[in-house]
């Protein structure tokens, strides 16, 4: 969670790491596209593709989901086990701003 300039606690930060062509990372993205309009997250997409670093860390499980950096799915969105994590980094996150 990050805090924005006047202090309020903003969402946590959902990166998915996906590539051209990958049919489990486009039913991922729907997938988080549907729970972000039900929870309201921060949605950050990024294309592995090309990139060296990014290839060889992710190729092999993408598509991969990270909430405030920390994996929480591969291959696959699980919605109750997503909602579960999602909560316990918004909570976190309220514990860290007291």
């Amino acid at each position: 969670m990050r805090r924005s300039r006047v202090g309020s606690i903003r969402s946590p930060r959902v990166v998915v790491y996906k590539a051209e062509g990958c049919h489990l990372c486009e039913r991922a993205g729907a997938q988080l596209a549907e729970l972000r309009a039900e929870l309201g997250f921060e949605l950050v997409e990024v294309a592995i593709d090309g990139d060296p670093e990014l290839e060889s860390r992710y190729r092999e499980v993408i598509p991969v989901v990270e909430i405030d950096g920390e994996r929480v799915c591969t291959y696959y969105v699980q919605p109750e086990p997503f909602r579960r994590k999602l909560a316990a980094a918004q909570a976190a996150g309220k514990t860290r701003g007291l």
